[in-house]
């Protein structure tokens, strides 16, 4: 089976699965977004938690599991409905009298967590329910690793995603991955599939005004995550995924990477904040319309495309209006910046039409990334994505 990334049509939030294609079909699920009206039989919403449990294997217990989930930050479109169809808690409390809202939970194997799901949450808004839940799990997970020296197993395992403050994650090394390194192992395993390079969070500054800036969703867990289509094809494609991260954020990581932009480039992106014009830009674009100025520093981190690089927005509908998110003077700077590298900007709110949605699957071959077909009336059939290995050039718009 070749590695997949399929992108759940959720509204405006994230909920993103990678399939691997190695022989465990190891996956990883970035962030989920379950709305009530999704669970609801009568409700017009996509029941994306279907769609999900579809795509996932059963361990011998017959409970669904993803290896690893990644909760890029704890905004409440990307972890709605965790606690309804997720299990939490050691797995030794595991229901087992099948009453779980639409059968068995699905376990997560390995928890992937910034530690500032722990420490700014109060600080700077107050978490939901499921937020809140994770929190509590992230922590046990943690506490778990050190009472048994790591030695945890399928449901205790956690990654912490950057260092913590005041010498907090010291301690925890060997579930310690810091930001500008990579890493390739996932549920206490070495992939050959799978290499990802961890950017952000990044660090807490001393300087009160530049720490705010670092805040609640610009703190959002970034990677570049490098997937292999077959064992033969370890660079198969670069997926480039960055939560709601905002402008100051990918200002700083062009500061950063700069004279390495190869870290930034990417086969396929995830728009941040639900193709928001704030990842681009200081600017309102209600306020300012046409005004808005883009930032040049940020742009050029989101803009390291490979050829036929393509851009995924999670999104609603991007209308020709002023509501951000989406923001439609966001897509048409990613849909300039694909269209720099000869390839495609695609919308899960409008696949294959806003008002039939359905998963956007992108498998990773041999040759590169080939997208599903573009079903709209009009549209010209998608065809295979090579992956160059030159950055496309980029600039300001």
């Amino acid at each position: 089976m070749p590695t997949t990334l399929t992108f759940f049509p959720v509204d405006n939030g994230d909920m993103t699965l990678i399939k691997f294609g190695d022989t465990d079909a190891t996956t990883l699920l970035i962030d989920v977004n379950i709305r009530q009206d999704a669970d609801d039989p009568d409700g017009e919403a996509r029941d994306v938690a279907k769609d999900l449990r579809d795509r996932l294997k059963k361990d011998v217990n017959g409970r669904p599991y993803v290896d690893a989930f990644l909760l890029s930050h704890p905004d409440q479109d990307h972890c709605r409905g965790l606690t309804q169809h997720f299990h939490l808690g050691p797995l030794g409390d595991y229901p087992d009298d099948k009453k779980d809202y639409k059968g068995k939970k699905i376990v997560i194997r390995e928890v992937w967590s910034s530690p500032i799901v722990f420490r700014r949450a109060s600080k700077t808004h107050t978490l939901g329910a499921d937020a809140t839940a994770f929190s509590s799990e992230a922590r046990r997970r943690v506490k778990m690793n050190r009472d048994k020296s790591f030695a945890v197993g399928d449901g205790d395992r956690i990654l912490i995603m950057g260092e913590d403050i005041d010498g907090k994650t010291d301690d925890l090394s060997p579930i310690l991955k810091k930001v500008d390194e990579s890493f390739s192992t996932i549920n206490g395993k070495q992939s050959a599939f799978f290499s990802a390079y961890l950017l952000a969070p990044l660090d807490a500054q001393d300087d009160e005004e530049e720490e705010e800036c670092l805040v609640k969703n610009q703190s959002s867990v970034i990677m570049n995550i490098t997937l292999a289509a077959d064992a033969q094809t370890p660079d198969g494609a670069k997926f480039l995924t960055g939560g709601d991260a905002e402008v100051f954020i990918w200002n700083r990581q062009w500061a950063r990477h700069k004279d390495e932009p190869e870290v930034l480039e990417y086969d396929l992106m995830q728009a941040p904040h639900h193709c928001s014009w704030h990842s681009l830009s200081y600017d309102s674009w209600s306020k300012l319309g046409e005004k808005v100025q883009i930032d040049a520093d940020a742009r050029s981190a989101l803009s390291q495309t490979r050829n036929g690089a393509i851009v995924v927005a999670s999104c609603k509908p991007i209308a020709d209006d002023d509501s951000d998110p989406p923001c439609i003077r966001a897509k048409r700077e990613y849909v300039a910046i694909v269209n720099d590298a000869k390839g495609a900007f695609y919308c899960t709110g409008e696949y294959p039409n806003a008002k039939a949605v359905e998963p956007l699957v992108f498998t990773v071959t041999s040759q590169g990334v080939q997208p599903p077909s573009k079903k709209e009336t009009g549209s010209k059939a998608a065809a295979v994505i090579t992956s160059a290995r030159t950055p496309m050039p980029h600039g300001t718009r």
